[in-house]
């Protein structure tokens, strides 16, 4: 269970960093809005497509690991959509933050912790789970953000104009037709790719950090505690029981777990930011569900991965 707390510490270590930076004033409102921009069309696809398009799917149970996080993602987004008609306190605004809290997942954690269990193999089977559940992850968010963001817009080409030009969603794809057709990472591009990409991280998360408000985490608390719950409780459910009826191995079931109990993603908070959703409450559910996940995810590992 080590392996969690390991994972977890640098990231919280980088949110409380952008967050000093921000309030010694070290840099400036307008140069963090650059960051942000720049980490979410650059560096996040730069991410994808170098862990995606050198991957090799052939000898997996991929079919069966596309079924499960197809199953529990569109079950997790009837529910939060329900949840969202059922509570009319519920803005819309909030709603989308909300959604991301409960369907995002931390890709660098679930990585880094299904290398720890699992080595090299853990590794590559969470690149191929990361493939599909990212593109899906992506559709959906964006499709949120189309209809109930302060930038909404309702009609079918604003929504298929977002999916289009969703840089992460681009990088998935360009990642997938690398891997699939063969081609790979040729010359140098996977040390261009790599160098950008390990950049993504430590500045998405401390762009993170520098939009927290600690006074408006209790004002938050709703919508902190709707998203985790499907965060944290209904997907691994749903993902031990799926994976039980398929009969997968143990480690295809670990690394599906390991992803589904990861908290939301960094990425949530700058898609928020872009697409008109509530940051503020965005920025108070990554950060707490990334301190949640200290508690959680190694009761879930106790229970099931050891």
């Amino acid at each position: 269970m080590s392996h969690f707390i390991i994972a977890l510490v640098p990231v919280l270590v980088l949110i409380f960093i952008g967050y000093g930076l921000k309030r010694i004033n070290f840099i400036s409102k307008d140069v963090w809005s650059g960051i942000e921009k720049l980490t979410y069309y650059v560096m996040f696809p730069a991410l994808l497509i170098q862990n995606i398009g050198r991957q090799n799917i052939h000898g997996t149970p991929w079919q069966d690991m596309f079924l499960i996080v197809f199953i529990v993602l569109v079950l997790a987004t009837a529910a939060l959509l329900l949840l969202y008609k059922v509570q009319p306190t519920m803005t819309a605004k909030t709603f989308t933050s909300v959604f991301q809290g409960g369907i995002r997942f931390n890709t660098y954690i679930a990585f880094s912790i299904s290398a720890a269990f699992y080595g090299k193999e853990g590794l590559g089977l969470a690149a191929i789970s990361a493939g599909f559940m990212i593109v899906l992850v992506n559709f959906l968010c964006v499709g949120v953000f189309v209809f109930f963001g302060s930038n909404a817009a309702s009609s079918g080409k604003a929504f298929i104009k977002q999916i289009l030009l969703n840089p992460l969603i681009i990088g998935c794809v360009v990642g997938w037709s690398l891997s699939l057709s063969g081609i790979g990472l040729p010359g140098v591009s996977a040390d261009i790719l790599e160098v950008l990409g390990r950049a993504a991280l430590p500045i998405g998360l401390m762009a993170v950090g520098a939009a927290l408000k600690p006074r408006l985490v209790v004002g938050h608390s709703k919508a902190i505690i709707n998203a985790s719950i499907m965060q944290f409780l209904l997907k691994p459910a749903l993902v031990i029981a799926l994976c039980s009826i398929l009969g997968l191995s143990t480690i295809v079931t670990g690394v599906l777990l390991i992803a589904f109990i990861s908290p939301t993603a960094s990425s949530a908070y700058i898609l928020a930011r872009q697409l008109g959703g509530d940051e503020e409450a965005m920025a108070s559910i990554i950060t707490l569900q990334t301190i949640l996940a200290f508690v959680v995810m190694p009761l879930w590992a106790f229970a099931f991965l050891v």
